[in-house]
């Protein structure tokens, strides 16, 4: 399950999202907003998306706002998340198969609705390689719970 959400500037956009989900067989979830005025909180729908991805309700989240910024900082603050906010197809890609995301955010204001579907068809269909990867994404979740600490061996940490 896909969940979906967006800020007034995103409607149209998450809209062609709702399309091509259903093009691939992708069952989704629409956690607002369905308002075209301005005036609502892009946080409000980040973080509700977001939740539900973390509590496990939905596998991943594809969140949209002016510049995919805003709403992705919202939906970085649940703990579980791993937000990617991008405006190509490779960055997409990449943040599934090394930094194994589950919440990929856009900017409608940013990328065209072709672009976007590029762009999430990539990321929807990539896979987490694992590896060298999912030692990266433990310190990631030890960062999180604020269990990390450095491994004086790795080196490279002189200012």
């Amino acid at each position: 399950m896909i969940a979906l959400a967006c800020d007034h500037t995103g409607i149209a956009l998450k809209r062609e999202m709702m399309k091509l989900l259903d093009s691939m067989g992708l069952e989704w979830k629409d956690f607002g907003n369905n308002v075209e005025a301005s005036g609502d909180d892009y946080p409000v729908y980040g973080y509700r998306a977001a939740k539900a991805v973390a509590d496990g309700e939905c596998d991943r989240a594809i969140l949209i706002c002016g510049t995919g910024i805003g709403i992705g900082i919202a939906a970085s603050k649940v703990k579980g998340t791993r937000v990617c906010t991008c405006s190509d197809v490779y960055s997409a890609e990449l943040s599934k198969r090394h930094n194994n995301s589950n919440i990929l955010t856009m900017g409608a204001r940013v990328v065209g609705t072709d672009l976007a579907k590029m762009i999430a068809e990539h990321w929807l269909t990539a896979t987490f390689e694992g590896g060298r990867h999912q030692r990266r994404i433990d310190m990631i979740t030890a960062i999180e719970n604020g269990t990390y600490t450095e491994d004086p061996a790795l080196g490279g940490n002189e200012a």
